[in-house]
């Protein structure tokens, strides 16, 4: 165990799923139907990028004002330049998600970043990190880029590398560096049956592939609507250019490359719609090894409703 369960206490409420499929919209209604008010359940974000500062359109994160009243945790933690790791996040959100227990609410956990949110959810412990090794691969990912990297990951854990994809250099590195240090596959991190950190129900949302992918594409139009470049070029005087990770992320990557010239707008917003359909894929392929979620579709109409039943039954004794 990394650092310890809860123990006893109300369960973890989990809303996983695909980007675009409403997780936010739905724990904010979960919270006010929970309770009648907005005082009992708080909300723990599990969203990688919407950690970051300023990263606001581009990872459609909730605005103050539209949170109805229910506290957010972990939204705005990180500067721009500063690495988002799941070795880092994951005794944060479980504190988190403690420090509510202990007040007697309950904790709604949101995201739909794969691995951390298995990291709260689930027990399993991350390898540290060798600088000497991470610094030869650094090395290597500078002098021959991502593609020749990712067809070794693919030799030594294939999951992983289709999981990661072949254009995220520090991933790949990240992968390596633990295939080397522990001589067993990335991917073992995560077993078939993973043991839970703590009693939970996981909710998934779901949507047709055609619908979703309408739905993404509609999504990064109204970011470059809604000033994701301007967003973007602000972030460059915060160093977003200097952050590993966030000068990575989907649709400030290719606003990025608009500002300085190296993509078109239509070039950037193009490129930002792949990449967010491929990015969905496989966040439907890693939420799909949960045994025990429970899949609701994101536009039933009693959706709300469906999730507070099977929250009920997983409370009755």
């Amino acid at each position: 165990m990394t650092d310890g369960s809860t123990g006893g206490g109300a369960p973890l409420i989990v809303v996983v799923g695909p980007t675009g499929t409403g997780k936010s919209d739905l724990s904010l209604a979960l919270a006010e139907r929970l309770t009648g008010t907005t005082g009992d359940v708080e909300i723990v974000n599990a969203d990688s990028m919407q950690l970051y500062r300023g990263m606001d359109i581009g990872t459609a994160k909730l605005r103050p004002e539209e949170r109805r009243g229910v506290p957010h945790h972990l939204l705005d933690v990180l500067d721009v330049t500063e690495e988002a790791t799941v070795a880092r996040y994951q005794p944060t959100a479980r504190q988190a998600i403690r420090n509510i227990l202990d007040r007697g609410k309950t904790p709604v956990l949101v995201g739909g970043s794969g691995l951390y949110v298995s990291s709260v959810i689930y027990e399993f412990d991350f390898p540290g990190t060798d600088p000497v090794i991470r610094q030869r691969l650094e090395d290597e990912l500078a002098a021959v880029g991502p593609g020749m990297l990712h067809r070794r990951l693919t030799v030594i854990d294939p999951t992983t590398a289709e999981r990661v994809g072949p254009h995220n250099g520090r991933r790949i590195v990240r992968a390596l560096e633990v295939a080397e240090m522990t001589g067993d596959a990335p991917s073992a991190a995560l077993p078939d049956e993973p043991t839970p950190w703590h009693p939970s129900v996981i909710l998934g949302l779901r949507a047709p592939r055609e619908q979703l992918v309408e739905r993404l594409d509609r999504r990064v139009d109204r970011m470059w609507a809604d000033g994701l470049v301007a967003e973007a070029d602000a972030l460059r005087q915060a160093g977003i250019e200097r952050g590993v990770t966030a000068s990575r992320a989907i649709g400030y990557a290719q606003a990025l490359a608009q500002l300085s010239g190296e993509l078109s707008a239509d070039e950037a917003r193009a490129q930002t719609a792949a990449l967010t359909r491929r990015y969905a894929r496989r966040q439907v392929s890693w939420f799909k090894r949960y045994p025990h979620a429970h899949w609701l579709d994101y536009d039933d109409p009693r959706l709300v409703d469906h999730a507070l039943r099977l929250i009920a039954e997983h409370q009755a004794p």
